[in-house]
């Protein structure tokens, strides 16, 4: 399998966290590429008609998409159980809350980096901000209890989003009246498969 992939994405590295965590690194190649919604790269728009990342290119079927979809996929090749059936509406909710911050943080970075500084909105990046910052006041307030329970798919998730908003946005101080989070969050970014993951330009 290839796996379509940029080191910046934090929903790249969600599916890399979980190659780490189910031991299924050295079954996927990781296929690293430079590519802008402004200017998607081939790779990307072969395996994905919208271009986005990432992309999974499976030896035995179609490429499939989506980071909830790809990590569905392989926790169920190897069946991790990242998705356990008994919580599995929490985990899948927990995931899309996660995924609603990384969705709203790159758009802000996106704004910054592909638009000409005069034409910067920043009525646009309060907006997204706002997604991010109750996103994360809902984890912290709601979420601490099934946090503290075992490894899932919405663990790796939050980690990532926390991990992306550090990397691209640490100046706006999401951990702000969010303590809980943020101790859970220290704990959390010191797993092998975080560290080892960590996101690039």
């Amino acid at each position: 399998m290839k796996l379509i992939s940029a080191g910046a994405s934090p929903f790249v590295r969600k599916v890399h966290v979980l190659l780490h965590e189910t031991g299924q690194t050295g079954d996927v190649e990781i296929i690293d590429i430079k590519t802008a919604p402004t200017n998607s790269h081939s790779d990307a728009i072969a395996a994905n008609p919208s271009g986005k990342i990432p992309s999974l290119i499976r030896e035995d079927g179609p490429a499939i998409y989506d980071s909830r979809v790809i990590t569905r996929y392989l926790d169920a090749r190897a069946n991790a159980n990242l998705y356990p059936e008994a919580r599995l509406w929490e985990v899948l909710t927990l995931e899309a809350t996660a995924d609603s911050i990384m969705d709203a943080a790159v758009l802000i970075t996106y704004e910054n980096r592909l638009r000409a500084p005069a034409m910067v909105s920043t009525d646009w990046t309060d907006a997204q901000w706002g997604k991010v910052s109750r996103a994360v006041k809902a984890v912290n307030d709601r979420w601490m209890s099934h946090l503290a329970g075992p490894l899932d798919m919405s663990h790796v998730a939050v980690g990532c989003a926390l991990g992306y908003l550090d990397f691209r946005h640490d100046a706006r101080g999401w951990r702000k009246g969010n303590d809980a989070l943020d101790d859970w969050f220290a704990a959390f970014s010191q797993r092998d498969a975080m560290v080892t993951t960590a996101p690039s330009d």
